[in-house]
Parts: structure tokens; C-alpha cells; sequence
């Protein structure tokens, strides 16, 4: 393993997003809320970690293998978040300590959206700034590493049907070098922020409100520049573009990439993940309105307003917020919760376990139907035209099995630390699908939850945002021997 090479990566990437700081620190001084001090030390302590990092390994030449890129992937949510803690627990009398702090960075990084923070409208608006910025970063992160970094390690949703896209995904990559690939995902990542961010000015926000819910938007993030989160501005034209905009970045960036250079939107509807995804959002919809209208929680207008937002932005785990869905009626609020569990489409921002594996899943179960009718046929699992291989396959029910089990140990985890057991589950649910709302004593903020509760929920953060394998390689004795 070539651990001067990750070192000095890591020194790069720590310097690099010490840069990123400087955003925030400029809101703070055109504001005047007095925290820039805060931005300030964050990027000092950043730089000179970094720098010692860096230094006794810059001529640390060497070609990465694959255990280098599973290392390097986990290290960099890992190292960055930690670090992008500092600010959080710099700004003032009203500070996170560092568990909040970890958290709170954790779950921007991860776009999970869950915070411990209350009263965020009396935050300085260079923190609830920074909120955002952090989510977007991590958007854009989890893209290039779903998109780009992944499939060429052989893990991660694209991996997983890689053969069956057509074009230039051929060989897992948008173009034939990955630093390509990630700069054609920059250009449509900031072009999607940009156009949402203009939306919500024509739609009333302020500039510094549109460019924050732009960043999380996105991003599938779910923080907000608001306790009230998107309900604070009671605009129904705000939640459309909204809406719009979380579904947009559900689908594969891979998929954006092809509209965009081919000039057309064909590939959305011709694409097997992109069609199961509107499929279940519109039968979800359906469900959730003609419920909230037989129990006349909401009138007709209102049923069908509150009903699409909360179960476009719960499945595909963005978590923003207009109504509370925990006090709706019936199974509605589970029937939202599990749906997270299905997320967005592999290389997108969204969480969950990725709608692809659910259609491999839901199809390896037809074909051991169709084995009981005839036991002696051959039958190929299919996506589109293209048959899956049975080591895809393999794959498929591995990561099912470590998602479940993983899902329950930490469930007993935070249940030991005293939480009750619809807080529990949902939580971790919530952390591991980097949904961010939760149910029972989480369904507001996170803030009252034990401190080792949060400590295993930012592990759950963590394992989602990597998919799993990608953390848990690094605890077996194999990676680690010559």
C-alpha cells in the first residue's frame, strides 16, 4: 500500500479545502455577524495539517492501486468533515461542542440534512452559509466518486450495471480520463445550482436564501437557512421548483451528461433505473394525496401539494420539509420513511440504497418464482436488454445483507444508549439513507439524543454515503496484509 502517496493526497485535499472556508468568511464580513474569526482559524489549522501532511511526502510518487482508492475514499469524508467541524465550534458563545459540531459536519458532507441545531434563523448568516456549502461540496463529492471513482475500484451502484448503459459509460467513465469526467460533472453540477438558484429568485427568495436552498437542493441535502425549512416561505411555486430540482438530481449525473451533449432527453425514459424511479414516485404520490384527502387531513388543494412535496423530497432522501408527515394518518408516515430505503438513482446526490439494486433485487425474487415453476430452466436476470451477471448479481444481495445487518446492530447501539425504539430505528434508518428527518424524539432536531447515539449515527452517515463495503473493506485483515 503506498500510505506516503495516500498522505500526501490527503495533505492536498486538507489544504485544498481549507479554501473553501474563505466563502464563508467573506459572508461573515459583509454581514458583519462577527464570527470571521472562526473561518479564520478553521483555515489555519487546515493549512498547517495539511502542510505537515504534505511536506515529508511530496515526492511520494507512485501508481495507486485498488486498496489505495478504497483508503483515500473513506479518509476524505472522513478527514474533511472532522475538519470542517473547527468552524462550528469556533463561532462564539453560542458553539456547537464537538459532538454536535462532528455531527452537524458529518451530515453536511454526507448530505444527510439531519442537524442538532435550533434556531437556525438567529444562527450569523456566515454559519447558516457555511451549513449549505457544505452540502453542496458533498454533492458534488459523491458524484464524482459514484460517476468517476468507484466503478474503477469495482464497487458502488454504476458498477453494478455499467455494461448495460450505452455510449461513453462503455468503460465506467463519462470520458476517457477521470479528471475529464469530473470536470464534465463540475460544469452540469454548478449549471443545475446556478439554474435552480435563479428559480428561486423569480419565485420571491432573497439572494442569500436561493443560493443556500440551491446548494442543499442539488446536493439532496435538506438543510436550511430556516428552522420552518422550505414551509418558511409558504410558496407554492417555490415548492414546485423545488420538487423539480430534487428530481432532477435523483437521476444518474451520467444520464445529464448524455442529455446534455447528445441534445436530447430520450436517454430518461429509455434507462430501466430512471424509469422504475418516476414509476414509484407517481404510485407513492398517488397513494399519499387520495389518503391525506379520504382522512380530510388537508383540503383538495392543499392534500395535493403537501402530499407531492413531502414524498418527492422523503424518497429521494433530500428530507426538506412543509408539513410535519410524522403526524399523518394511517402507515403514511412509515410507508414516506421506507421509501428512502429505495433513494435516487446510482451517481446521483441522492441517497438510500440506490434504485438499481431494489430492480435487481425484486427481479433475482420473480426469476427463484419462475425456478419453482420450471426447475431445470436457464433464466437471465435482466435490466433493459442487457443480461446481469451472476457475480453482479452475488453483489447485489452481499451489500442487502450488510445494509441489514449493519442497519440492526446500530439500531441496538443507539437503543442502549436509552432512546426509545421509534426514535431508534428511524434514526439510524435516517443516518444510513442520509434521509435526514426522522421519527419520535428526532422528528424536530437531533439535539437531545445521547452523545454516543450521535457518535454511531455519524458512522451510519459515513457507511451510507460510501456504500458500505467501501468503509468496511478497511476492517478486514486482508486489505491490511502485503
Amino acid at each position: 500500500m503506498s500510505l506516503r502517496v495516500i498522505l500526501r493526497i490527503l495533505g492536498l485535499l486538507l489544504m485544498l479545502f481549507s479554501l473553501t472556508m474563505l466563502p464563508p468568511m467573506l459572508i461573515s464580513l459583509w454581514f458583519r455577524d462577527g464570527v470571521w474569526h472562526a473561518f479564520m482559524i478553521g483555515i489555519a489549522i487546515s493549512v498547517v495539517t495539511g502542510l505537515l501532511l504534505y511536506l515529508p511526502n511530496h515526492k511520494a510518487r507512485k501508481e495507486l492501486r485498488i486498496r489505495d482508492g478504497f483508503l483515500i475514499a473513506a479518509m476524505f469524508w472522513t478527514v474533511l468533515a472532522l475538519f470542517g467541524s473547527l468552524p462550528l465550534m469556533l463561532f462564539g458563545d453560542t458553539a456547537l461542542d464537538i459532538t454536535d459540531a462532528v455531527f452537524e459536519s458529518f451530515s453536511g458532507l454526507t448530505t444527510t440534512g439531519a442537524t442538532v441545531i435550533t434556531g437556525i434563523d438567529f444562527l450569523p448568516e456566515s454559519i447558516r452559509y457555511y451549513r449549505q456549502q457544505l452540502q453542496w461540496l458533498g454533492g458534488m463529492g459523491i458524484v464524482v466518486l459514484a460517476v468517476a471513482i468507484l466503478p474503477t475500484l469495482g464497487v458502488g451502484g454504476m458498477a453494478l450495471y455499467r455494461t448495460e448503459i450505452p455510449g461513453p459509460l462503455k468503460d465506467s467513465k463519462l470520458t476517457p480520463r477521470i479528471t475529464e469526467t469530473a470536470k464534465a460533472l463540475w460544469y452540469i453540477y454548478a449549471t443545475l445550482t446556478i439554474a435552480c438558484m435563479v428559480a428561486y429568485m423569480l419565485a420571491g427568495m432573497n439572494w442569500f436564501d436561493a443560493l443556500g436552498h440551491s446548494f442543499s437542493t442539488v446536493a439532496i441535502g435538506g438543510f436550511s437557512t430556516h428552522d420552518a425549512s422550505i414551509g418558511y416561505f409558504n410558496s407554492p411555486s417555490i415548492e414546485l421548483i423545488c420538487v423539480a430540482f430534487m428530481l432532477i438530481s435523483a437521476f444518474s449525473f451520467s444520464l445529464h451528461f448524455m442529455a446534455w451533449r447528445e441534445k436530447r432527453l430520450l436517454h430518461y425514459f429509455q434507462d430501466p433505473e430512471a424509469r422504475f424511479l418516476m414509476l414509484f414516485l407517481g404510485g407513492l404520490v398517488t397513494i399519499a394525496v387520495i389518503t391525506l384527502w379520504l382522512t380530510q387531513t388537508y383540503d383538495t388543494m392543499n392534500g395535493l401539494r403537501y402530499g407531492l412535496f413531502e414524498v418527492v423530497s422523503v424518497a429521494t432522501t433530500a428530507g426538506f420539509s412543509v408539513a410535519d408527515f410524522s403526524a399523518w394518518p394511517g402507515a403514511l408516515p412509515f410507508l414516506l420513511f421506507i421509501a428512502a430505503f429505495v433513494g435516487g438513482c446510482s451517481g446521483s446526490t441522492a441517497g438510500g440504497m440506490k434504485v438499481i439494486r431494489i430492480i435487481l433485487i425484486l427481479k433475482q425474487g420473480m426469476r427463484e418464482v419462475m425456478r419453482l415453476i420450471h426447475p431445470n430452466a436457464v433464466i437471465a436476470v435482466k435490466v433493459g436488454k442487457m443480461s446481469v451477471p451472476d457475480s453482479i448479481a452475488q453483489a447485489v444481495w452481499g451489500f442487502f445483507s450488510a445494509y441489514v445487518m449493519l442497519f440492526f446492530l446500530m439500531m441496538v447501539g443507539v437503543m442502549a444508549t436509552g432512546v426509545d425504539q421509534v426514535t431508534a430505528w428511524s434514526s439510524v434508518g435516517s443516518a444510513l439513507n442520509n434521509l435526514g428527518p426522522a421519527l419520535g424524539e428526532a422528528s424536530s432536531h437531533y439535539g437531545e439524543l445521547p452523545n454516543l447515539a450521535k457518535w454511531i449515527l455519524v458512522l451510519a452517515m459515513l457507511l451510507g454515503r460510501l456504500e458500505i463495503f467501501t468503509v468496511l473493506v478497511l476492517f478486514t485483515p486482508a486489505f491490511w496484509r502485503r
